[in-house]
């Protein structure tokens, strides 16, 4: 009897303590991976480095200088010798060391070892970066980040530069726009495109740049950010307006590039080679960033003249997409389908945008018009995705990379509170004024009423 009791004195306070482990890692990762994770997995990759290394195939022969001084100096077995282990450095989300590669290794041994070396630490996932010739870093994420995304204190900014995302790797995704200029965003109803984005207008909203819509769904997406706006078309026939004003400002602005660097007015815009950054500060335009929202309205029709409109918009697109980077015009388009049946131009605009950012979709051809070109494994992993998981995406370009991304939450008034707030930073151009859309008044609140005092009375 005794012994029953102390074993319930004893076990009380462990099942408390394994309840609370349990807990904490269902519901906050973080922590468990701070307190618990981090700890058992470094204890693991410590006891077990040159095992593992060795089950993976990635150890090599000893030197007969090293077997020469093993044999010289003890007498234990000349083993094979792993890839040289530096300093692990621990983080937030898991654990970071750099390896230099044995001679005769490459990279892609090690990243195909990255399972093995998941299991084998219990870890999350393992990623590998080549850092330089000879040494890779290995990325141990202890967690699934991206079920509750949380991006990092510290994020690379700059011009035209926004972390819209968080990449499975824990690092941010960020938008550049100096890097990739042209993107397409493919997702389909509730799956986080508009989330997506809100995170690059509010993003941009707060930097000098000239934010431009095409919004076909009467402007319900865009509409809120109608302050930081520079025009706004919500229909297909005010974008057929619209689209050349955005040609005749490239236009001029290609004339810019040439009186400044005194090229002969004569010369095809296709054959200038510099763009507005090489401009002075004090010369150089602002940059147009052209967001297209349900790109496949503008390419449907129902009559012939509906048809003639919708080839002149198409080529317009195509335009801007060939010719608009050197001019400080780029192109965000969105939508929830696109394919080669939406008519003549479709696949021609999809070869100009080189980022790629496709959310869940509804048919597999969407998946690969977005990322087919890019890797076969991209557009599984994109029919993959599942509807309990908004914001979720697969993200690469036309060099071939992809990743999962996910999109942290952010609620259309904050993304609205934030353009208002920026609405000063809207930049004066002439021609997109009578594009510009009606910002509504917003109620003032008015003050809590002063409780005046009463006479105290019997």
């Amino acid at each position: 009897m005794t012994d029953l009791a102390t074993l319930l004195e004893v076990g009380g306070p462990v099942a408390a303590l394994g309840g609370g482990a349990a807990y904490a890692r269902a519901q906050h990762p973080g922590v468990y991976w701070s307190a618990v994770g981090l700890p058992l997995s470094t204890a693991r990759l410590l006891s077990s480095y040159s095992s593992v290394m060795e089950a993976c195939g990635l150890t090599v022969a000893p030197s007969r200088l090293r077997v020469l001084a093993v044999k010289a100096t003890t007498r234990r077995e000349v083993r094979p010798v792993p890839p040289r282990r530096g300093i692990i450095r621990p983080t937030s989300t898991g654990l970071r060391l750099r390896l230099r590669l044995a001679p005769g290794q490459e990279p892609a041994d090690v990243a195909a070892s990255a399972e093995r070396l998941r299991h084998a630490w219990g870890v999350h996932a393992v990623y590998v970066t080549t850092v330089k010739p000879g040494v890779v870093e290995l990325r141990l994420v202890g967690f699934d980040v991206l079920r509750k995304v949380r991006m990092p204190r510290k994020s690379p900014t700059g011009p035209l530069r926004i972390p819209v995302a968080l990449r499975e790797d824990a690092t941010p995704f960020v938008r550049d726009y100096r890097t990739v200029p042209h993107q397409l965003t493919l997702g389909a109803t509730l799956s986080g495109k508009s989330m997506y984005l809100r995170h690059l207008v509010a993003g941009l909203a707060r930097q000098p740049v000239a934010l431009v819509g095409i919004d076909c769904k009467r402007g319900v997406e865009l509409a809120p950010f109608a302050a930081r706006l520079s025009a706004l078309a919500t229909d297909p026939e005010q974008a057929a307006e619209l689209l050349p004003v955005l040609i005749k400002e490239m236009e001029d602005r290609y004339d810019l590039i040439k009186a400044r660097q005194g090229i002969a007015s004569g010369t095809p815009d296709e054959e200038i080679t510099s763009d507005i950054w090489g401009l002075p500060e004090d010369e150089r335009p602002v940059p147009v960033v052209l967001f297209v929202d349900e790109v496949a309205e503008l390419f449907l029709v129902a009559t012939r003249k509906d048809e003639e409109r919708r080839d002149e918009m198409v080529t317009q697109l195509i335009r801007l997409a060939q010719l608009g980077r050197a001019a400080g015009i780029y192109l965000e388009v969105c939508g929830q389908r696109f394919g080669a049946e939406l008519g003549k131009g479709a696949t021609m605009l999809r070869a100009q945008l080189t980022g790629r950012v496709c959310h869940r979709v509804n048919d597999e051809a969407s998946a690969k018009m977005a990322l087919g070109d890019i890797a076969s494994e991209a557009v599984s992993a994109a029919c993959a995705i599942a509807p309990e998981r908004p914001g979720l995406a697969v993200a690469g370009d036309t060099s071939g990379g992809w990743s999962r991304i996910r999109t942290p939450y952010l609620s259309l008034g904050d993304a609205a509170d934030i353009c208002h707030e920026s609405a000063d930073l809207v930049p004066d151009l002439p021609a997109l004024k009578p594009f510009r859309p009606a910002v509504p008044v917003r109620p003032v609140e008015s003050p809590a009423p002063v409780l005046q005092p009463r006479p105290v009375t019997d």
